[in-house]
């Protein structure tokens, strides 16, 4: 596999990776918001592999990398996306498993906000 690098585009609520032989084409994200109450937290809703690029580890390092920023920044992540549910049950010793409160307002908030995903 090529060289991915992966940037935070916190305004939009993206990580996205490049690369992959793509001249800095996007080739895979995850979609998030930062939930402020009752604690920060990075909230994963989906993460996204372009069919081309499917299979070659992309979506792991994205759901790493997700796991470090929020460490980086001292709060947790509270995962709602199906892959990122399942990559940190895989990977326990990188990905802590969130309070359940911030599991229920991060849902919560999905509600309020029905056109952000």
């Amino acid at each position: 596999m090529s060289e991915i690098e992966i940037r935070d585009d916190r305004a939009a609520g993206r990580l996205e990776a490049t690369g992959g032989g793509t001249d800095g084409e996007v080739v895979g994200h995850i979609e998030y918001f930062v939930l402020a109450s009752p604690a920060r937290a990075l909230v994963p809703v989906h993460t996204i592999v372009e069919p081309a690029h499917e299979g070659k580890g992309i979506a792991g390092s994205l759901a790493r990398e997700l796991y470090a920023l929020a460490a980086r920044e001292g709060i947790v992540v509270a995962p709602l996306c199906p892959y990122v549910v399942k990559w940190a049950e895989r990977h326990p010793d990188e990905a802590p498993a969130a309070d359940p409160r911030l599991l229920r307002a991060a849902k919560h908030w999905l509600v309020e906000h029905p056109g952000r995903f």
